[in-house]
C-alpha cells in the first residue's frame, strides 16, 4: 500500500466512525459536555412550529430584525417559566430597542400555547420538539432518565433521542450570526432580565 492509499483509507475510516457516532445519535451524557457554537458562528437553517402548529421559517424571521433567541427546557421546568416572565417584564424595552424575542423548547405547540396563555406571553415561542435545532446548535445532551417519561408526553413522542437542551440565550444580528451567547449548563440559574437587557442595549448599535 502506497502513502496515497494509505491517506484514502484513513480519510474514509474517519468519516466512516463520525457517520456511525451520528446514525448511534451520540450526545453527551452531562449539560457540562456539550459543545455549543461559539461568537462569530452562524445559526442552521431550520424550520420549526409555533403554538398555532404552523411551520415557522427561524432564519427568514431572523432577517427581519436583530433577535434575542431562547432556549428553554420547556412549561413543565418551573425555572423557564420564571425566565419566560422575566422576559415578558422586559420585552417591551427590547421591542423599543430594536429587538424581536423568541423562545425556543421541546414542548409541542399545544403547550406552547399554554405557556403562553398562562405567563400573558407577547413574544414567540416555538417548538423544537424533536430538538433538531438544538442539536445543531450544539446544547442537547442525554435527558436524565427520570425527565424520559415525561418527555415522551410533552414533546408529542418526538423527542425519540430522549434529550434536552442546556438553557441558553444567543443574541443574533440580520444575517443569524451569534454576536453574544449566554449558556448556563445548571438549569437552576438563569440571567437576570435586567443584566439581559442591559447587554443587549449595549450590543445594539454593532448589529
Amino acid at each position: 500500500m502506497n502513502i496515497k492509499q494509505f491517506i484514502t483509507g484513513a480519510v474514509t475510516l474517519v468519516f466512516a466512525l463520525i457517520g456511525a457516532a451520528k446514525a448511534q445519535n451520540v450526545y453527551p451524557a452531562k449539560a457540562e459536555d456539550i459543545s455549543p457554537l461559539l461568537i462569530g458562528e452562524q445559526l442552521p437553517s431550520v424550520y420549526l412550529t409555533d403554538a398555532a402548529g404552523s411551520i415557522f421559517e427561524l432564519n427568514k424571521a431572523l432577517a427581519a430584525k436583530p433577535t434575542i433567541l431562547i432556549f428553554y427546557r420547556g412549561g413543565w421546568c418551573p425555572y423557564c417559566n420564571l425566565q419566560l416572565s422575566g422576559l415578558q417584564e422586559i420585552e417591551e424595552g427590547l421591542k423599543n430597542t430594536g429587538y424581536q424575542v423568541i423562545a425556543v423548547s421541546t414542548d409541542k405547540p399545544d403547550n406552547l400555547k399554554q405557556s403562553m396563555e398562562k405567563g400573558k406571553l407577547s413574544y414567540t415561542l416555538l417548538s423544537d420538539a424533536d430538538l433538531n435545532l438544538a442539536k445543531q446548535v450544539g446544547i442537547a445532551f442525554k435527558a436524565p432518565e427520570a425527565y424520559q417519561k415525561m418527555l415522551v408526553g410533552t414533546t408529542g413522542g418526538k423527542d425519540t433521542d430522549m434529550l434536552l437542551p442546556v438553557p441558553s440565550i444567543f443574541i443574533l444580528n440580520r444575517s443569524g450570526e451569534i454576536r453574544f451567547e449566554y449558556i448556563e449548563p445548571n438549569f437552576k440559574e438563569r440571567i437576570s432580565p435586567e443584566l439581559l437587557k442591559a447587554v443587549a442595549k449595549a450590543l445594539y448599535k454593532d448589529l
